[in-house]
């Protein structure tokens, strides 16, 4: 019987942890595949304070928390408390998923491959591209090196500029010369995206419960720029809109979110979900708002 309907005593625990966590949908996906699979185990969101981090790592040992997502603001931060790191998701500094084996917790990032999974689903090569990338956290850091194979030149801008340098140096050493840190500014902006053909969101601006904000102006968008919105809530963000007036082909974050945690899920359990359950379980649960 599934979890879902019934938490018995050998239930399993997975979730994801956050600071805030409300706006997750990763719940309702997870619980989507755990009941479609018939499996015990229950998916819940974990809303941890910063200064908490270190005790609720130990909490998931502690508890047996078979599986964790990590979302904002910890997935570079919580690494100094892990056991193993994928090598990858050491390189791009940063992780999304954890698996507790017995006590000893193992670590990767699974949002650049479900990132690079879903632009090629959709159709859009990113082979020999200009990307520009709004952000450098987590979530830009797990595209850019994942991406970085592939593109032309990928420039991160960022409102602390440091960051985005330093991710820049980092993708240099790794894959060679066509990298640059700006700092996010309206003139920095609009010559930049002149220039790109991919446009990448990061950063949560336009994020419920904001859902009328963009992070950048529409009159500097242009028809030619593929633009992709790493944000799934709401499904169609203020940018995809504008982005869609302009003409330009657009990507919203729901098919990386589904796939990302896809991935997750069967490093877990060792069980494939229904990718399309889980999709159409947050597209209902989104359409309700």
């Amino acid at each position: 019987m599934s979890a879902i309907n019934s938490i018995t005593g050998p239930t399993l625990i997975l979730c994801v942890i956050g600071h805030p966590i409300e706006h997750s949908m990763s719940p309702i996906m997870h619980n989507a595949a755990i009941k479609d699979l018939n499996l015990n185990y229950i998916y819940v969101s974990f809303n941890i304070l910063p200064k908490n981090l270190r005790n609720a790592v130990k909490g998931f040992k502690a508890l047996n928390i078979k599986g964790i997502n990590v979302t904002l603001p910890f997935k570079q931060r919580i690494m100094k408390y892990l056991d193993e790191i994928d090598p990858l998701a050491q390189k791009i500094g940063a992780v999304n998923t954890i698996k507790n084996d017995d006590g000893f917790l193992r670590a990767k990032n699974t949002d650049g491959i479900g990132a690079k999974m879903a632009l090629l689903e959709a159709g859009y090569d990113f082979s020999n591209k200009n990307i520009l990338i709004l952000g450098a956290g987590g979530a830009a850091r797990a595209l850019s090196f994942i991406l970085a194979e592939n593109a032309n030149k990928i420039v991160i801008v960022n409102r602390t500029e440091k960051r985005a340098l330093k991710l820049a140096t980092e993708l240099k050493k790794s894959y060679g010369l066509n990298f640059e840190g700006k700092n996010f500014s309206n003139k920095i902006l609009e010559e930049e995206i002149k220039k790109a053909d991919i446009l990448i969101n990061t950063i949560p601006t336009g994020m419920y419960p904001k859902i009328n904000e963009s992070p950048i102006s529409s009159e500097i968008l242009h028809e030619s720029l593929i633009v992709f919105d790493v944000i799934y809530n709401p499904l169609e963000t203020k940018l995809i809109k504008n982005a869609i007036e302009k003409g330009c082909k657009t990507l919203g974050g729901l098919d990386m979110l589904v796939n990302q945690g896809a991935l997750a899920f069967e490093w877990w359990t060792n069980l494939k979900p229904n990718r399309g359950i889980m999709k159409n379980k947050v597209i209902e649960y989104l359409g309700l708002k």
